[in-house]
């Protein structure tokens, strides 16, 4: 039967339609059957050829897209500390320690508390320390991971289950933050957090469940219906999330588009590698295998994750140059490389050639010279690079490089919120890379300039997954709502129809979701009716563009009039 003889289900009208690239000038309309948009047109010819559907939307002149697919998110890690002790809101310190407090003394029952989202620019230096937690929360057992997830904030009582003490090493892989006797501070960068992490109570299928769910009614209620999880393995404290998603798809009540990123345990040697890749390989299949489908929602997970360096402010990003002391000038260090060169090449290649996407976590200049040798390592090994690699953050880029990613075909996956002069920026990232470097720092114009395809995701709960924050910052290089902010590098900026294309088609490209990311005949009835057209609003009116209806596979799952459309259970 053709498309167009189909009766829709669904029909929305009087609509502004960017269609995953584009905005369509002679279209307004959009028809859904079964699942998949059946046409694309005018008002008056659809409605007359589908007087019979069962919901109509009228769309007022409001802007509608494909759904939002976020290509970076941890999604279990987001909805778990929501449910529990959950510090992003806060707007300094003393709020935080008031929230950390009021948690503590309302849940006198638990013997470990944790949560996160705390931020660094809030503290002096960054660094919180763990007399600050025993003022509020005296003898309490405490793990807070910080806002980017490369940190925690322990308690003293935490620092002594885990028997740390000024003689402990710090991991191969992390960094125990000392005070000037060399006593443990009260953080813990990169690895040295799973030496506290690895002790609370890990959260039962059940937690996890309804974690996830919790993330799904979220990210709906923004817009989004599909991601990339781009940690699926232990981290931080946080246990393999497999499991939660074969059991949501089993049961029906995945109703989004999942990949999932296998996370490649840091401190691989060269020897291992074989073992390694092996293992991953077993892990694949054994995924696609246990994954029954009910309904549309579906979760594959043919990529790896290697997270190459860590994060500028703690100074663990890898750098070309050393970071700039208190001074100003060059200190003793450039940041920690998670994998050496040698293995970053033979893990990449036999990753590659083993059909696995990977998807790659740079900051520093550094890291992302050494995934670009990795991955030209991997082509002359025989990988042709169809598998959409991707290379996320790209914070501080060496221009030299920017023409060898193009060269690659590599995809730049964009967090783009991060592209401003907010506290992190100005107070903790600057002084450490100095203006030379901080000239280079999320180059987006040079990068889309080069024909390199471009994704977006938020890293979600390392800062808000709204996708129209993060468009707002790539379109204006300005944080959301700070008209009066210094613009970070002006000429860095995308224009709106750039990034709404990154955080549609684009990301959905990157994601391997190939049905979606599109308005269009026969593509997957992922869409998302807005509450304005913000092609008409001035650019700095960006972040108050909001979700008005979400439609995943032909259903509504989100309707701001009344919320989240599914009920959920475990």
């Amino acid at each position: 039967m053709n498309a167009n003889s189909l009766t829709a289900e669904l029909v929305i009208h009087s609509a502004r339609i960017f269609d995953g690239r584009r905005l369509l000038p002679g279209a307004s309309a959009v028809a859904v059957a079964g699942g998949s948009i059946i046409e694309v047109g005018t008002d008056a010819d659809i409605l007359a050829a589908h007087p019979g559907a069962f919901r109509v939307i009228d769309a007022g002149g409001r802007l509608v897209c494909p759904s939002f697919t976020d290509a970076h998110v941890h999604p279990v890690m987001g909805g778990w500390e929501l449910g529990n002790c959950e510090l992003s809101g806060a707007a300094d310190a003393a709020e935080c320690l008031a929230l950390i407090g009021d948690y503590a003394a309302a849940h006198p029952e638990l013997d470990w508390i944790v949560g996160g989202g705390w931020h660094m620019p809030h503290f002096r230096d960054g660094l919180p320390t763990a007399d600050l937690l025993e003022q509020v929360a005296p003898g309490r057992a405490i793990f807070l991971v910080n806002a980017d997830h490369h940190g925690a904030w322990v308690s003293p009582e935490a620092l002594r289950r885990a028997n740390i003490t000024a003689a402990t090493v710090d991991p191969a892989d992390g960094r125990i933050d000392r005070d000037s006797h060399g006593t443990p501070s009260g953080t813990l960068q990169e690895g040295a957090m799973d030496l506290v992490g690895s002790l609370p109570p890990a959260p039962t299928d059940g937690d996890y469940v309804r974690a996830l769910l919790r993330a799904q009614d979220y990210l709906h209620s923004l817009g989004i219906t599909g991601w990339q999880d781009a940690i699926v393995g232990e981290y931080a404290g946080h246990r393999d999330s497999t499991g939660t998603y074969l059991r949501l798809q089993d049961s029906g009540q995945l109703n989004s588009r999942v990949t999932g990123a296998l996370w490649l345990d840091r401190g691989l040697t060269l020897e291992r590698v074989p073992e390694v890749v092996a293992a991953l390989v077993a892990r694949r299949e054994h995924i696609a295998a246990s994954g029954r489908r009910h309904g549309a929602g579906s979760f594959t997970a043919n990529t790896v994750k290697i997270m190459q360096d860590g994060v500028a402010e703690a100074e663990t990003a890898a750098l070309k140059e050393p970071y700039l002391d208190k001074c100003g000038h060059l200190g003793g260090h450039s940041g920690t490389s998670h994998f050496a060169p040698e293995v970053l090449d033979a893990v990449v290649s036999q990753l590659a050639l083993a059909g696995f996407q990977l998807h790659f976590h740079t900051i520093g200049d550094r890291a992302f010279s050494e995934v670009l040798d990795a991955l030209a390592a991997a082509r002359l090994a025989g990988d042709l690079g169809g598998a959409r690699h991707q290379i996320a953050h790209l914070q501080l880029v060496d221009p030299a490089d920017i023409g060898r990613m193009a060269e690659l075909g590599v995809t730049a996956n964009l967090q783009a919120l991060w592209a401003c002069n907010d506290a992190a920026m100005t107070e903790l990232t600057v002084p450490l890379f100095g203006a030379e470097r901080s000239g280079r720092q999320y180059p987006f114009r040079a990068i889309a300039a080069a024909g390199i395809p471009l994704a977006m995701g938020s890293d979600w709960p390392v800062s808000t997954p709204d996708p129209w924050q993060a468009i707002h910052v790539a379109v204006t290089r300005q944080p959301p709502g700070e008209g009066g902010v210094e613009p970070l590098l002006p000429g860095q900026a995308l224009t709106l129809e750039e990034a709404l294309a990154a955080y549609t088609a684009g990301s959905a490209h990157v994601t391997h979701h190939d049905g979606g990311g599109i308005i269009a005949a026969g593509k997957q009835a992922d869409i998302v009716v807005l509450n304005a057209d913000p092609f008409t609003m001035p650019s700095s009116e960006l972040h108050t563009v909001r979700a008005e209806t979400t439609i995943f596979a032909g259903e509504i799952v989100f309707d701001a009039a009344v919320g989240a459309t599914r009920e959920h259970t475990s």
